[in-house]
């Protein structure tokens, strides 16, 4: 979550309390508001073990699904969206093999491109098109209900163990260290190169023994280029 207004992160902790969810992790964050909210009733114990990163490729390291939430608006996607009732079911099968974190962005400008880069999908909420943007706590709860209100859902664990985003973000560092060594394309220093190869590594979908060995062959391929020059 990155948020700066504190009743908005309380709102957000409250939510969570209410839902049964305890893990709160805000990157970098607007120190002020962050320690107003720590003070708020109602949710103090999920704000006082609240987590801060800096980045939010830190915060996600040890998830192997990353869902970012967005208002869409008139903004140009480059991930699958899908709406709040279809991704909370995907969500509530893929946690019974693996962690997922649930991105939420700031009050006034949701999510950057770059940290949706992080994300394998984008979810929202369906709101009348006149007044799509909702409350950054409102949607926290909205969200946390719809993943929580068919509690007989028994979902079969997907097969094998997926892929951490931190072993995600270790491919994507070391094919794109590749694809400059090897001068392919000429301009792929920019952030939005990054953020599509970024992208592409996480719709693999790989399983942990696939993503070793995948690295593997990477770090072979720098290796060899490397001396080569």
């Amino acid at each position: 979550m990155d948020a700066r207004n504190p009743l908005n992160i309380g709102a957000a902790a409250r939510a969570m309390s209410n839902f049964g969810f305890h893990h709160l992790r805000v990157v970098n964050p607007y120190e002020v508001a962050f320690q107003g909210a720590r003070s708020a009733v109602g949710a103090a114990a999920v704000l006082a073990s609240a987590e801060k990163y800096q980045t939010v490729a830190e915060a996600v390291a040890d998830c192997s699904l990353v869902v970012g939430t967005t208002a869409v608006g008139h903004r140009d996607l480059q991930h699958p969206l899908q709406r709040l009732e279809a991704g909370a079911s995907v969500i509530r099968t893929h946690l019974a093999s693996g962690a997922c974190a649930l991105l939420f962005g700031s009050e006034k400008f949701g999510l950057s491109n770059q940290d949706m880069s992080h994300c394998h999908w984008l979810m929202h909420i369906a709101t009348r098109e006149e007044h799509f943007s909702m409350n950054l706590g409102q949607a926290v709860a909205v969200c946390l209900y719809e993943l929580m209100r068919d509690p007989d859902a028994r979902p079969e664990p997907e097969k094998g163990s997926p892929a951490s985003s931190a072993e995600m973000e270790r491919i994507t560092e070391t094919l794109l260290t590749a694809l400059r060594a090897s001068g392919y394309p000429k301009l792929n220093a920019s952030d939005s190169f990054e953020g599509a190869v970024r992208r592409l590594v996480r719709r693999l979908r790989l399983q942990t023994g696939d993503a070793e060995f995948l690295l593997g062959m990477l770090r072979q391929m720098v290796w060899k280029m490397k001396n080569k020059q």
